[in-house]
């Protein structure tokens, strides 16, 4: 069954395509991609240079730092820093940013659904 004749019978279907297609949704996907991508393109850029830096350079990652503690462990470390930080930046960023806006459009579709 196509999409159209699914839609025709389903008020619901072509409320939520008018929706989808509505410029309100459409700003704020493209605020939330504005945010997600480059976020997660910077993690990923810094998780492949710590996997890299281990395979190719061990003379580097060997390197003490102090005591037993050398680059690879501070390193490695810090992607469970930065893991978290990420995530209190998106929980910040979506607080302040990006869910009042959904909430509202999410209101104003129950309403009309109502």
């Amino acid at each position: 069954m196509s999409d159209t004749s699914r839609a025709a019978g389903d008020p619901e279907l072509t409320t939520y395509r008018d929706v989808q297609l509505s410029p309100d949704f459409s700003e704020l996907r493209r605020r939330f991609r504005r945010f997600v991508f480059p976020m997660t393109g910077l993690f990923l850029a810094w998780y492949f240079l710590y996997v890299l830096l281990a395979d190719y350079a061990p003379g580097f990652m060997s390197q003490r730092i102090g005591g037993n503690i050398n680059v690879a462990l501070v390193m490695g470390l810090g992607q469970f820093v930065s893991t978290f930080a990420i995530t209190l930046l998106y929980v910040r960023w979506a607080d302040q940013k990006f869910d009042p806006d959904a909430k509202h459009l999410r209101d104003q579709i129950e309403g009309e659904t109502k």
